[in-house]
């Protein structure tokens, strides 16, 4: 076959046997034109990979380049064929290659399927998920969605994280559970949605659906100041006395923040709290679920009054839903207790926080208060051994309890005051 030309390729005809055509450039070894039995025709290149396997690559019609054009695109590919490179199979994998949004799809997928684990080794709990899909829809999608997870990079994410950190997608959301969400964004914001993609592109590497550096190693994230917010005995003052005003009308939310308080824990471990997961004798919480797994959290006594005090209906749930098969989402009317006291910038945390402060305060060290907090990553014969909190322990819990009880009560340690209508445990 001579070298290719405008006119040698105008006289190409299509077999009549229905199978391609192929002409080859007699200039350039392995450069040629392919012709379909439709009459279509492509510039294309053959070549041999490092396994020894012969490829052909389509990479122009033929009418879009000139075929001297397409002659000097052909030699690049052959150079870089000749130094490995496989221009078939990265096209193939290109075409493969998932988007953003699609990859997300798959990782929510697995994730509402209990298939994807926390570093305990632990299906995400449903509050996660919640945070994981409203971090997905609000801010990846609508900002790197589209792209192919194949030509995603550090700067593609960098760009992603600076974007949520200035607000760019902040908004008013509806939302199935709540009716409404309000998100902002911010420099935590951005940290968290970055850390969530760094994960899904984890999970993701381990089931072969992508591959390459992770691009979310290495991104700035805009953190903010960690938070360092303590409730004074004034505003603990000030709390516990809309408490007491506000518990007539609001039973299970002033509970549930009053054993925040008592007993340090997370808004979600106690609102979520059975009644078989509290264990009177032993002076202990055996919460089933928290973020850490399975967790024996020692309390006070002031936290068993609160308890003895509650109405025991039905339902497991100690703050049942409506139906009474769920436990009650509380975080509204406990903020607004909040704020109701004229703490708009605390929140239920904040008390975990001073939990574990007036625990410090008493002399208590770090590995007595992370186990009162249930921070503590207890071995293998705390796990499968230790069945109640130790004395210690307990005691520990007590004194830190009956501080805080005295706080919102607006009164000294030791001085003890009748609550109304409230029965001794």
């Amino acid at each position: 076959m001579p070298k290719l030309t405008k006119r040698i390729i105008a006289a190409l005809q299509s077999k009549p046997d229905g199978t391609d055509l192929f002409a080859w450039d007699s200039e350039l070894r392995g450069f040629g034109v392919r012709m379909k039995p439709s009459g279509s025709a492509s510039f294309l290149v053959q070549y041999r990979t490092a396994r020894g396997q012969t490829r052909r690559y389509a990479f122009a019609k033929v009418g879009t380049l000139t075929p001297d054009e397409a002659r000097t695109q052909a030699k690049r590919l052959l150079a870089e064929a000749e130094t490995g490179s496989d221009p078939s199979a990265q096209r193939h994998e290109a075409r493969q290659a998932l988007t953003v949004a699609e990859l997300c799809g798959q990782y929510l997928d697995a994730l509402h399927a209990g298939l994807v684990m926390t570093r305990f080794r632990r299906p995400k709990r449903p509050s996660t998920i919640l945070n994981d899909e409203g971090r997905v829809s609000r801010h990846i999608l609508p900002l790197i969605g589209k792209r192919l997870t194949s030509d995603l990079t550090s700067a593609t994410v960098q760009r992603m994280v600076d974007a949520i950190a200035s607000g760019k997608t902040a908004g008013t959301f509806k939302t199935k559970t709540r009716g409404k969400a309000v998100v902002g964004g911010g420099g935590v914001t951005a940290a968290r949605t970055v850390e969530l993609l760094g994960g899904i592109w984890s999970w993701a590497e381990k089931r072969g659906l992508v591959s390459g550096p992770n691009p979310a190693r290495g991104v700035e994230k805009h953190r903010g100041e960690a938070s360092d917010r303590f409730l004074s005995p004034g505003e603990m003052a000030a709390l516990g006395a809309v408490l007491r005003e506000q518990e007539p009308l609001h039973l299970a939310a002033t509970a549930a923040l009053r054993l925040i308080a008592l007993t340090g824990a997370r808004r979600e471990e106690i609102c979520a709290l059975r009644w078989c997961e509290v264990d009177e004798s032993a002076g202990c919480l055996r919460l089933e679920t928290t973020k850490t797994g399975r967790s024996i959290r020692p309390i006070g006594r002031s936290a068993l009054r609160v308890l003895s005090t509650l109405p025991r209906g039905p339902s497991e749930w100690i703050f049942p839903n409506r139906d009474g098969r769920g436990s009650a989402d509380l975080k509204k009317q406990i903020a607004g207790l909040f704020d109701a006291a004229g703490l708009t910038d605390a929140r239920s945390h904040d008390l975990r926080r001073t939990f574990g402060s007036l625990a410090a305060d008493e002399g208590y060290g770090d590995a007595t208060i992370a186990e009162l907090l249930g921070h503590a990553r207890r071995g293998v014969t705390a796990r499968h051994y230790i069945r109640r909190p130790d004395a210690a322990l307990i005691a520990a819990a007590d004194r830190v309890a009956e501080r805080i009880a005295a706080s919102l009560d607006g009164r000294k340690i030791g001085e003890v005051i009748a609550l109304p209508g409230r029965k001794a445990v």
